[in-house]
């Protein structure tokens, strides 16, 4: 009978390993679907090429990398909350870097644009280009979510977070 135990949890998790890359979450079946065009018309140029068109910014040309308050760093898009400052940390690239993100805010994919493969992340709302995902982050994670300043806004801990865009 243990036998037979083990072997089904054994088989239940190989059937749960390959299930999760299609597992998603409320905020994805929510997904804001715009057009490239509408995207356009809404955004700074610079924050539509990066966003929407996987360009990448200057490194140091973001003040976002140099902001320290308190409060919340917020998709330039859509304005879905993606990260705290409690959880972001000077990496020295010149790009804002966090360690973590917020639960269910972004989603990954494999890059292939380099000779080596990248792990970049997006908006899981509106699926706007954030940045790249490395594993030479500070504790507790050993994450670095490499983000590029101008497809983020910064909201101060003392105000409100706008609206969710629609």
């Amino acid at each position: 009978m243990n036998r037979r135990n083990s072997l089904m949890n054994l088989a239940r998790m190989a059937a749960a390993a390959v299930m999760l890359p299609f597992a998603h979450s409320a905020l994805a079946d929510a997904a804001l679907k715009k057009s490239k065009a509408a995207w356009q018309a809404l955004l700074p140029p610079k924050s539509y090429a990066v966003l929407f068109e996987e360009d990448t910014e200057a490194p140091g040309s973001s003040a976002l990398d140099r902001e320290k308050s308190a409060g919340t760093f917020i998709c330039a898009a859509c304005f879905l909350p993606l990260f705290k400052s409690t959880q972001k940390f000077d990496s020295g690239t010149g790009w804002p870097s966090f360690f973590d993100v917020l639960p269910e805010a972004v989603a990954k994919r494999k890059d292939f644009k380099m000779i080596f493969p990248r792990t970049e992340y997006h908006c899981i709302r509106c699926g706007g280009h954030q940045g790249h995902l490395f594993d030479d982050g500070p504790k507790p994670t050993g994450l670095r979510y490499c983000n590029n300043g101008v497809a983020l806004q910064f909201v101060a801990a003392d105000a409100k977070l706008p609206e969710l865009r629609t």
